[in-house]
């Protein structure tokens, strides 16, 4: 066999480094800028994705009682899971890539403001969010009975309209005071004058707050239901209980949440005596007054 010259053998040594060293460098463009070919074969590797945005959110104002829908537009929307609109859960009616549609909340203590909007997708993880979208305003009569009550069911509006505690309990003042704040006016029968200087049984007694219902229930817009008739509540109706169910009225308070949970309709209500903003209805009868009764009265205007 003929051998090859050792500068021979070199020079295919080198040839063969100088084509692995031009094709690094063709796939690698080096340390500098990816060569066309690098780009085109990382591109078909790892398409681009984009990220969910939102764009535009309709109506961007509402009730603080909660009312409609809102419809979030903007890109990538089909992952959507949930909304949130100022931190209260919205619940999802439709879903694509360019629109959400969600029933609007009430607001968090019936409180006016503007609050972010934000999405969470399927995997439960935030992936899109708009700073102050939403205005939620104090419109409605009920908005205006409902933002009055979270303001004072704790703090008193002694200065207005006195306290009754000290004579008996100030729940149906504070229920008074709540309507008022919805529009009714006061009259000759139920009123609070001076800062409960003088008031009507009708405006601060329960069982003559009911009888002044009861006999006026037509002009004052007002239903009677049973406990048991949950499905014709609404966020501002009227809850009165007998505790000993001995035919003699104890307590009233209003109410602030309707929720549906595990297929049952959930009540929570505001008032004074005890000062609360969400107590639940169940366990008030149950735990807290084993054997109590009642009924609602649901208010149309």
């Amino acid at each position: 066999m003929r051998r090859q010259s050792r500068s021979s053998a070199s020079r295919r040594l080198l040839a063969v480094a100088g084509f692995t060293a031009a094709t690094a460098l063709v796939l690698t463009g080096c340390a500098g800028e990816p060569s066309p070919v690098t780009k085109a074969v990382a591109g078909a590797a790892s398409p681009t994705t984009q990220d969910t945005s939102i764009s535009t959110i309709k109506p961007a104002a509402g009730s603080v009682s909660g009312s409609g829908t809102v419809t979030i537009s903007g890109s990538n929307l089909d992952d959507v899971k949930s909304v949130q609109i100022g931190g209260q859960q919205a619940t999802v009616t439709h879903t694509s890539d360019s629109k959400v549609v969600a029933v609007v909340p009430p607001a968090a203590n019936f409180q006016a403001g503007a609050v972010d909007v934000a999405l969470t997708g399927k995997d439960g993880k935030a992936i899109a969010s708009s700073d102050k979208a939403y205005d939620y305003q104090v419109a409605t009569p009920v908005d205006k009975q409902l933002a009055y009550a979270m303001t004072y069911w704790k703090n008193y509006n002694t200065a207005e309209w006195g306290d009754l505690n000290p004579v008996g309990g100030d729940c149906a003042n504070f229920v008074s005071q709540t309507l008022i704040a919805r529009g009714w006016q006061m009259n000759d029968d139920w009123y609070n004058k001076n800062a409960a200087a003088d008031w009507s049984p009708a405006w601060g007694y329960v069982p003559a707050m009911d009888a002044y219902f009861q006999a006026n229930a037509a002009s004052l817009g007002l239903t009677e239901y049973p406990l048991d008739q949950r499905q014709n509540i609404k966020v501002g109706d009227i809850v009165m209980f007998d505790w000993n169910d001995n035919d003699s009225l104890d307590h009233v308070q209003i109410v602030s949440a309707v929720e549906h949970v595990d297929g049952k309709i959930v009540i929570k209500m505001v008032g004074h005596n005890e000062d609360t903003d969400y107590r639940d209805l169940d366990n008030t009868i149950t735990v807290e007054h084993p054997g109590a009764i009642g009924h609602f009265w649901s208010l149309s205007k």
